[in-house]
């Protein structure tokens, strides 16, 4: 990883992180979030995973009248740190511990790659 992708990716972490705490406070079911991307294909490849504790609460928040609660905050803090990406409802995946463990034991680390 070169030394700017480095600067860019702790930008996205430091985004990323005050989207986690907001959806913490707002979301219920919502646990956490991560993000993966190839910096030769960026900002394409950045893909950002919310996870939920459970199906039913992935469920409720998708039939929700927020369910764009996530994506737009995501796009928001994003935005304020220069990165606007055109395809944030492909780039935001919503998942759940629940399917983590059903389909891959529980490995998110498998789940992502």
């Amino acid at each position: 990883m070169r030394k700017s992708d480095k600067k860019l990716d702790n930008q996205i972490i430091k985004a990323l992180t005050e989207v986690c705490h907001h959806a913490l406070e707002d979301i219920d079911g919502f646990q956490w979030l991560t993000h993966t991307v190839n910096f030769d294909n960026f900002p394409q490849s950045l893909k950002v995973v919310c996870v939920f504790d459970s199906n039913s609460s992935l469920t409720d928040y998708e039939k929700s009248e927020t369910n764009h609660y996530l994506t737009t905050l995501i796009a928001s803090k994003l935005t304020s740190i220069g990165l606007a990406l055109n395809n944030i409802n492909n780039q935001v995946e919503l998942d759940s511990e629940e399917n983590c463990r059903l389909y891959h034991a529980g490995n998110w680390h498998k789940r992502l790659s």
